[in-house]
């Protein structure tokens, strides 16, 4: 039985980049029927056109559903979509497609036939690929993840925040309702708890091009992050189960 992959988009206000987003995904992947995919469109409190425009491309693809959250947060959404899944692998991709989709199948991969536990896009791994990146979002994110290090010595993984991540069932199950943050830090804080419980991660180079109309805003975002960090390592990270 092939293994089933769910990719959830996590959306807020995207009535301009969903349509394309879903159009590209549902080529790309007739491409691999060796999986059964399904996408799951999560809009956490949208008040512009996309709960129309999810509804009528649900209506056009068998593949996609749609979960609807009146509060706000992507880590909200993506909470609520892993927790009620069932798939064998658990994925999110941003909207606007920053990252490459032919690094896709590798996240599949090291999950379902190479044992990891998480597979993440990594902007900072050999082999990857960046364009038009602001000197000011280089600067944050390479910042902050050495800041990571700093404050957790013995984290493996290079780059926290690329929107393109993958967990197993297993992982899915014991590490999502730990996870405090509702925002941007729940990649972040999903990371630290799967590498205390010594669950392996796959970092896969990617293509990764700017989005100008990114809704990310950097230095709230990264400010959060660090709030974030700090609570980590002042309170500690919960214990997940280990890997026997």
């Amino acid at each position: 039985m092939s293994a089933t992959i769910d990719i959830v988009i996590p959306v807020l206000n995207e009535e301009s980049a969903l349509p394309h987003c879903v159009v590209k995904l549902f080529a790309f992947t007739e491409h691999h029927p060796e999986w059964k995919w399904r996408v799951v469109i999560a809009d956490n409190g949208s008040v512009d056109r996309t709960p129309e425009i999810a509804a009528q491309l649900s209506e056009k693809y068998n593949g996609l559903s749609i979960l609807r959250l009146e509060e706000r947060g992507r880590g909200r959404a993506l909470k609520k979509a892993w927790s009620e899944s069932d798939a064998d692998v658990r994925l999110y991709m941003d909207v606007d497609l920053s990252t490459g989709l032919e690094a896709l199948p590798s996240l599949v991969t090291s999950i379902v036939d190479e044992g990891y536990e998480v597979a993440i896009g990594s902007r900072l791994s050999k082999g990857s690929k960046v364009v038009n990146r602001s000197f000011k979002r280089e600067v944050t994110s390479r910042g902050y993840n050495i800041l990571i290090h700093l404050f957790f010595p013995l984290t493996k993984f290079k780059d926290a925040q690329c929107g393109f991540k993958a967990v197993s069932r297993r992982a899915a199950e014991s590490l999502v309702p730990l996870v405090e943050d509702n925002a941007w830090f729940f990649d972040t804080e999903l990371l630290l708890l799967a590498g205390k419980a010594h669950y392996a991660i796959k970092e896969i180079p990617v293509h990764w091009e700017d989005d100008p109309d990114t809704r990310v805003k950097i230095i709230s975002t990264a400010w959060e992050d660090i709030k974030g960090l700090l609570r980590l390592r002042l309170r500690g990270r919960p214990t997940p189960p280990l890997v026997s």
